[in-house]
């Protein structure tokens, strides 16, 4: 007997979870509604919102449920006034009430790896299927093991090459460059989730890509493989806050059919 596929079988669980959620209208308003701030009033921002926010910036969606990313909320007087001055002193970092540090790990996978299986371990309600141990416990550490120096990733590249030749293969992660923007793309959504749960309170914010990383990963002590994804600015906008009208070029540069 064949043992069960993860990626193509389903498997037969007691388990289903439905949603009768719909409201397109508003999650339209809000998506439209967003902007980026680049001026803030001094109002500050309740502790409550912005542990709110944190939690739902941590429901985004991510690769393998391994969760790669981070979040410092700089609260110091001292490193918050460095922030600002790494993010080039720009208006929106400096008359932000607060600001977010969204910080990719690339290294912290193994550590998720071992959180889902004793997940899995000590799951009472339904059992889980042994194609999703097997995944994490034999698939994840093939999948994302690079190896000193990248050695093993370079391997991999080898026989993924071979694999493709008669059957469609999935080619990444085989480098480091490819852990790092595996890690970014994750922390990237969780970003989104953050800055639209800020709007949905009244609040705006601002995507901060204009900054000295190198810096900031010394002023947060980060360790060697993580990386800043990108700073938020968080606050209530101010009248001269946002600069202009929204500017979106054609859609179809964008939108193909296929």
């Amino acid at each position: 007997m064949s043992k069960p596929n993860i990626l193509t079988d389903v498997p037969n669980l007691n388990y289903s979870e439905t949603s009768n959620y719909s409201n397109p209208e508003e999650f339209t308003e809000l998506v439209k509604s967003r902007r980026s701030c680049r001026v803030y009033t001094d109002e500050p921002i309740p502790e409550e919102v912005m542990q709110k926010c944190l939690d739902l910036a941590l429901l985004a969606p991510n690769s393998s449920n391994l969760q790669p990313w981070e979040f410092y909320w700089v609260k110091s007087k001292e490193k918050r006034e460095k922030l600002n001055h790494y993010c080039l002193d720009q208006a929106t970092a400096r008359t932000a009430p607060e600001m977010i540090v969204a910080v990719a790990r690339r290294d912290t996978w193994k550590r998720s790896r071992q959180l889902m299986l004793k997940a899995f371990s000590e799951q009472k309600e339904i059992k889980v299927a042994d194609s999703a141990i097997s995944y994490y416990d034999k698939l994840v550490p093939l999948a994302y093991s690079q190896g000193p120096l990248g050695s093993f990733g370079m391997m991999k590249r080898i026989a993924l090459s071979f694999m493709s030749i008669s059957k469609p293969t999935p080619r990444q992660p085989k480098s480091i460059s490819d852990m790092r923007v595996w890690a970014n793309k994750s922390t990237a959504l969780a970003c989104e989730n953050l800055m639209l749960a800020f709007r949905a309170h009244g609040y705006d914010t601002c995507p901060i890509e204009g900054l000295d990383q190198r810096r900031v990963r010394r002023l947060l002590e980060l360790p060697y493989k993580a990386e800043v994804c990108m700073a938020i600015s968080v606050g209530k906008r101010a009248d001269t806050g946002i600069y202009g009208p929204r500017v979106r070029f054609d859609r179809d540069l964008f939108v193909k059919k296929v």
